[in-house]
């Protein structure tokens, strides 16, 4: 860190503590060549997931938009919207915790599906139902006997 009065690029940390958020970290500093102190603060830097969709045009991970492609597929089922949120915090967070920054929908979608099929089996077939575009009741049938086996 760069000594504000001398310009030196050592320092040594003399406390740390959290900010009353609890989303920072305020560090009392010592340069190293003048005796100096000073405060720094550390964030957690959150770059943005954008989200590469089957037209190849690009937008912001925005999880509203999942977890109401999810709630519908649920609607009349026993689901919880606090399961709901719970899955969809889960997937946000897979997808953050990849080194890519982007992610294709389809990403997205196959992680609904399977956090859907693992909770109710009816609104994952709902969910793929959209999601894949089924042109006819072959496809239809073909998924239903996937879920079967």
């Amino acid at each position: 860190m760069k000594c504000p009065y001398c310009g030196y690029v050592e320092s040594k940390v003399i406390d740390s503590r959290p900010t009353d958020e609890s989303e920072k970290i305020r560090r009392r500093r010592e340069c190293m060549k003048c005796k100096k102190r000073f405060t720094t603060y550390e964030v957690v830097e959150c770059l943005p997931l954008i989200v590469v969709k089957k037209d190849k045009t690009r937008e912001e991970f925005d999880r509203t938009k999942l977890l109401k492609g999810m709630r519908h597929a649920c609607e009349k089922r026993p689901v919880s919207i606090e399961k709901l949120e719970r899955m969809v915090d889960e997937i946000e967070n897979s997808l953050q915790n990849t080194l890519d920054r982007e992610v294709t929908s389809t990403r997205i979608g196959e992680l609904a599906m399977q956090k859907l099929k693992e909770v109710d089996e009816v609104a994952y077939v709902r969910f793929a139902s959209v999601y894949r575009q089924f042109k006819d009741i072959n496809t239809f049938m073909e998924e239903l006997n996937k879920l079967l086996k």
